[in-house]
């Protein structure tokens, strides 16, 4: 008489504020130090971006929506989410600036900055919110053949969190081509330093949003940092970004 066994229990998936602490912060915080960005792999799956993508075309999960040749920003769209946002990136958002703030501190000290950042980001958007910033900042990104964004800064009032998070959306290669991530560096008294970053569906990278502090003979220095995306060569590409200061 043959016996039957009970199928296998499917592993319970990591909630994406898990996948956030799982990250391996030592080398993240030696990269941003180092570099002023850091990648961070393979942080959200392939179901989590489809449904992203696919809250793009309702009106109603977003605050407003902006189109870059307007405003000569570039070519292509975004769109800011209202709130409630949805969950993964509520959570993205918490979890990150949980990890991110004591590297936020560090950098204000050796920049001579009198800005501090506190644990939490629920204490931090109470901050913003006492300078009358109280809109939601993280947005989807779209950008089709032919799109690119130029070099800037996402600044939105008085209150600045110095670092951000991006995560490309549409694979790398099946979804469009080209579009990489631009970070330029503007070193005093000296060329600018660009980086070409491409990030496939799924992949994340940090970067300071402004400045960030450079080692040189004297001590620590303020370098300007900018970031946009190169042109989109085909198809369609798709990124969040996750800001953490809200909007004035």
């Amino acid at each position: 008489m043959g016996s039957s066994s009970a199928p296998t229990p499917r592993k319970t998936e990591a909630s994406i504020g898990d996948r956030v602490a799982a990250l391996d912060w030592a080398r993240i915080e030696r990269d941003l130090d180092s570099h002023g960005y850091a990648t961070t792999g393979a942080i959200m799956h392939a179901d989590e971006c489809a449904e992203l993508i696919a809250l793009y075309p309702d009106r109603e999960r977003f605050r407003s929506r902006v189109v870059m040749e307007r405003h000569s920003y570039g070519v292509g769209e975004y769109k800011y989410f209202a709130r409630p946002m949805p969950s993964m990136v509520e959570d993205l958002r918490v979890a990150m600036y949980l990890k991110l703030a004591p590297t936020a501190n560090r950098w204000a000290e050796r920049m001579r900055s009198t800005d501090s950042y506190p644990p939490s980001l629920a204490e931090f958007l109470k901050v913003c919110a006492d300078h009358s910033q109280t809109r939601p900042t993280p947005l989807i990104l779209r950008y089709e053949s032919g799109g690119y964004n130029c070099l800037h800064q996402d600044l939105y009032g008085e209150v600045a969190f110095p670092l951000q998070f991006t995560c490309a959306l549409s694979r790398r290669g099946r979804d469009f081509e080209g579009g990489e991530l631009l970070l330029v560096e503007q070193r005093p008294r000296a060329q600018s330093r660009g980086e070409a970053i491409a990030l496939d569906a799924g992949e994340g990278i940090i970067f300071a949003n402004r400045y960030r502090p450079a080692a040189g003979a004297r001590g620590f220095h303020r370098v300007n940092m900018r970031h946009g995306v190169s042109t989109i060569r085909s198809g369609m590409r798709y990124a969040m970004g996750v800001i953490f200061h809200d909007a004035a």
